[in-house]
């Protein structure tokens, strides 16, 4: 009875610790690949900024504001700010692609 247990308890430590975390671990390393020129971003320390350029060496440029330009690492950007950002403000995804309201 007791071995049953210890493995009913970590079955569900699993499907409710470990998994969820890898889950969200891998969607955040697809987002920070998938970022790209002209995105708006939110940092994780809540600078809000413009991807400017993406160097080969894993950071990427934000423009701050009209010529501020930091240098960071793109784990460094927030997957849930920036879509609350983007949501909040009306901000698609693609610059080009704008909504008004």
């Amino acid at each position: 009875m007791m071995p049953i247990m210890m493995v009913g308890m970590i079955v569900v430590m699993y499907f409710f610790m470990i998994r969820p975390q890898q889950k969200k671990a891998k969607e955040q390393k697809k987002f920070a690949e998938n970022m790209g020129t002209g995105d708006r971003v939110v940092t994780t320390s809540g600078i809000h900024g413009r991807i400017v350029r993406a160097n080969e060496d894993g950071t990427v440029v934000i423009e701050i504001d009209r010529n501020t330009n930091a240098t960071i690492e793109r784990q460094a950007i927030s997957m849930e700010m920036t879509s609350a950002f983007q949501k909040r403000s009306g901000i698609s995804s693609n610059p080009t692609l704008v909504e008004t309201k």
